[in-house]
């Protein structure tokens, strides 16, 4: 005889076909059952980041499958604005990670990290500063979805996508992994994070060393940075072992 699951068990159980019959709801366009939009929200979310979603993400073992697992995701309401999720893109076995805050206009528009007049910029940091190609460091974000007008991510935004960042970040398991901004800072060292204060100094993640610098988008806005940034990125090659070249 089968002994009976727990009422925590049988719980998980409802939790996850609850979760399953939404997202059935919204493949076929219909509309959701009544529930209010908060507990449709907490619903998903803890239908993919419960106890059933740690083991589903515990499996995965490449980018490839973290990527089929999010699939086109509507686990927060930012899926509604945008026109592509943009996972992340570079060297699956790269030493150095950049981590961006969230997709802006061009990202959203190509499906790809960094692409627009920052991501230019940060694509000549490591193309021209560091002398590497961008192919050989991985490039991505906290969020895989732009916010609208490019507001800061809610927290619960944060709160949905992080474990997939995780999930990259583990599965790459670089040498060096370089915050790029605020929010980046704060979604993976703590809401304590102050980019102004805490730049420039060494950080642990899981046992790989993090180092936060200014957001390339900043330094558009604020040029004078740019000597600051240079600075930290040194402080990057010379942990990766790579020669940092001077004039003269």
């Amino acid at each position: 005889m089968t002994p009976p699951n727990s009422p925590e068990e049988d719980l998980k159980q409802v939790f996850t076909w609850l979760k399953e019959q939404l997202v059935t709801y919204r493949e076929l366009g219909l509309a959701p059952p009544p529930f209010s939009q908060r507990t449709v929200q907490y619903l998903m979310l803890r239908g993919t980041h419960g106890s059933m979603g740690k083991k589903q993400l515990a499996k995965i073992s490449s980018l490839d499958d973290l990527r089929q697992l999010i699939g086109q995701c509507t686990r927060c309401p930012l899926h509604k604005g945008r026109k592509n999720l943009v996972f992340g893109e570079g060297n699956a076995q790269a030493r150095l990670v950049f981590v961006g805050e969230a997709p802006g206009r061009e990202e959203d528009l190509m499906g790809r990290p960094f692409v627009g007049e920052a991501g230019r910029l940060l694509t000549r940091i490591i193309e021209n500063g560091m002398g590497l190609k961008r192919e050989e460091v991985y490039i991505c974000n906290v969020i895989k979805c732009r916010p609208p007008g490019n507001r800061d991510p809610e927290p619960a935004e944060v709160k949905t996508c992080l474990p997939f960042l995780m999930k990259q970040l583990e599965i790459i398991n670089p040498e060096v992994i370089c915050i790029l901004g605020r929010i980046a800072g704060q979604a993976l060292l703590g809401r304590d994070f102050k980019i102004t204060r805490d730049r420039g100094t060494w950080f642990e993640l899981k046992a790989v060393p993090v180092m936060p610098t200014f957001h390339p988008a900043y330094l558009l806005r604020n040029p004078k940075a740019k000597r600051a940034v240079w600075e930290d990125i040194q402080k990057v090659m010379k942990k990766l072992g790579i020669e940092v070249k001077t004039n003269g």
